[in-house]
């Protein structure tokens, strides 16, 4: 049987389908289904699918209990090939890459959707038509898969970019298949973590009983009644203590002499959980034993996932008590080491990194025994240093230990911020691409392009801490060519590591097909399996095996080695 098929859904819940040929044309006639599911699920024998999104199709197969092995999401890969073509910014939809095609009036791509909380993201099909991306009849959808076909064969790398569109589509289906079967979670749990932390709840959702007593003693020192939740209420009062600050930013505060900083700073964090992770979030998040946020596997220009509503990505460490594993099951909980400097010796090819990274070891440390007599925070200041583009005092004095040491891979990064100082296309080794300033919108505080993707390092929001080992940089439509040179040079190693990431999900996701395991949970570094206990071990091993899989196919064969630390544990807390 042809491998590719290609699939166009139709409105009344049936399907056009037809085997395609090397051109990536149709090869046969055009087949009309009445069931979707069906129609993929009496073809067992097709190993990848071609369909406009991911999003349009999985979730109604996943429904009816069809798991597919491979797909080819189409207007994923136009999004890629339009960035790598130096196009970022133009339509993306399958509908607006036939109009390119022909030479016609190119649509708009339709608005980005929000979240529905408490319930299960519903796919596109269920969106209302304003949100809905225009449908393609099946002849038309092919000629545009056939014509990114030879576009793909254009790119710089042609192998590399057609395992970048691979592995995004893999990358899709894992997303699909975690949005249903969600993240355990004990709402009991949740429930008591939160009275413990808040105190009892006043009726009217007012502030809880420890909140408010916060509230008292922060007003009571400064000998007036203050807001702590207004950030603009807590600097006037400060001002008039006779003490200037800028923000109530917890690291600024933290250097005040004032008896109204240590329940002021208390107060924060236990706002921002009320507010972010309260009794609200759970009830509009958590159903029947599920979290259920909705995972994008391509949110931001660096191909890292983000969440459409519930915040999975920024689950505070005290409420991951409530992550809790069914009853005689385990969560496999594996964080990748080190990842972006091994990720940095891979794509530099610089033999001295190379051989600290092909070690299981610590590598920070295993840097400073080479370049900082055995001082391990210089050199992880050094390495994050040259990562995010940190050059001025006491990173200028590490970036130059790490140049003599390892002049390929600070070099590798230099040029790609000074490619993106100078506006040029800079990409991830596998041709991801990061936008030219000209091509690219910034809207400032939202943290999105104008294409509705999340841009991603953005500022810390007021009251949040920046996430360690992620300094912020400024968004890469900057007018300043500095501040776009460091998130370039950030880009070409959080966006080859989100590469790799993408790969290891896809071996991982493989393994895991032929046991009860299910992936629950991932963010850039880290991966989730819940499993029965008897599976934990193995799903131990698949994920090493799948790391080092990842590592040869993104990056050939290399020295460097991407080691997991795992916990079998039965709570997500219990963990770190």
């Amino acid at each position: 049987m042809t491998e590719r098929w290609a699939l166009a859904p139709a409105e009344d819940g049936g399907a056009e389908l037809a085997p395609l040929g090397p051109d990536g044309l149709p090869a046969g006639p055009v087949l009309r289904e009445a069931d979707l599911a069906r129609a993929v699920r009496e073809r067992p024998g097709v190993t990848r699918w071609v369909w406009r999104s991911t999003a349009e199709v999985y979730p109604r197969l996943l429904a009816t209990g069809v798991r597919v092995e491979r797909c080819y999401d189409v207007e994923d890969a136009e999004t890629l090939l339009l960035g790598h073509e130096g196009r970022y910014g133009e339509p993306r939809s399958a509908a607006a890459a036939l109009a390119r095609l022909r030479g016609g009036p190119v649509p708009p791509d339709p608005p980005q959707r929000s979240a529905a909380p408490g319930a299960q993201a519903q796919p596109s099909l269920f969106e209302p038509r304003s949100v809905q991306a225009a449908a393609l009849p099946l002849t038309d959808l092919a000629e545009v898969y056939a014509e990114q076909q030879r576009r793909h064969a254009r790119a710089e790398h042609p192998d590399r970019m057609r395992l970048l569109t691979a592995a995004e589509s893999a990358g899709m289906l894992v997303a699909a298949e975690m949005n249903r079967a969600g993240l355990p979670w004990s709402a009991e749990v949740h429930r008591a973590v939160l009275h413990d932390l808040l105190g009892e709840r006043y009726a009217g959702g007012g502030e809880p009983r420890r909140l408010a007593e916060l509230a008292d003693e922060v007003s009571t020192a400064f000998g007036r009644r203050v807001r702590p939740d207004l950030p603009a209420d807590v600097i006037k009062a400060f001002g008039q203590a006779g003490i200037r600050v800028r923000s109530t930013r917890r690291w600024e505060l933290q250097s005040l002499d004032h008896p109204a900083v240590k329940p002021l700073i208390e107060y924060k964090k236990l706002y921002r959980i009320w507010v972010a992770h309260g009794w609200s979030w759970l009830h509009d998040w958590v159903r029947e034993g599920r979290f259920r946020p909705e995972f994008l596997a391509h949110g931001t220009v660096t191909g890292r996932w983000v969440t459409n509503g519930g915040g999975a990505l920024q689950i505070p460490k005290v409420i991951r008590r409530a992550v809790v594993a069914d009853p005689g099951w385990r969560l496999v909980v594996a964080d990748a080491d080190q990842m972006e400097p091994r990720v940095l010796a891979a794509i530099s090819r610089d033999p001295g990194l190379m051989e600290v990274a092909g070690q299981e070891s610590d590598l920070y440390q295993s840097v400073s025994d080479r370049a900082f007599s055995g001082d391990r925070d210089q050199a992880k200041l050094a390495v994050l240093g040259a990562v995010y583009g940190q050059t001025s005092g006491d990173g200028l004095k590490h970036l130059a230990a790490l140049r003599r040491r390892f002049p390929r891979a600070v070099a590798y990064v230099d040029e790609a911020a000074k490619a993106g100082e100078e506006g040029r296309l800079v990409r991830t080794w596998l041709g991801r691409t990061c936008p030219p300033a000209a091509g690219a919108g910034d809207t400032g505080d939202t943290g999105t392009d104008e294409a509705g993707i999340p841009v991603e390092p953005v500022p810390p929001a007021e009251g949040a801490e920046p996430q360690e080992g992620r300094p912020w940089v400024p968004g890469y439509a900057s007018s300043d060519a500095r501040a776009r040179g460091r998130f370039a040079r950030n880009f070409v190693v959080q966006g080859s590591a989100a590469d790799w990431a993408l790969l290891m999900l896809a071996a991982l996701r493989r393994t895991c097909a032929d046991m009860a395991a299910e992936l629950v949970f991932f963010q850039h570094d880290e991966v989730i399996v819940h499993c029965p206990e008897e599976e934990a071990a193995a799903v131990v091993a698949a994920i090493r095996e799948a790391a080092g899989l990842a590592g040869r196919l993104t990056f050939g064969e290399t020295p460097v080695r991407f080691p997991f630390t795992t916990a079998v544990v039965e709570c997500y807390a219990d963990a770190k």
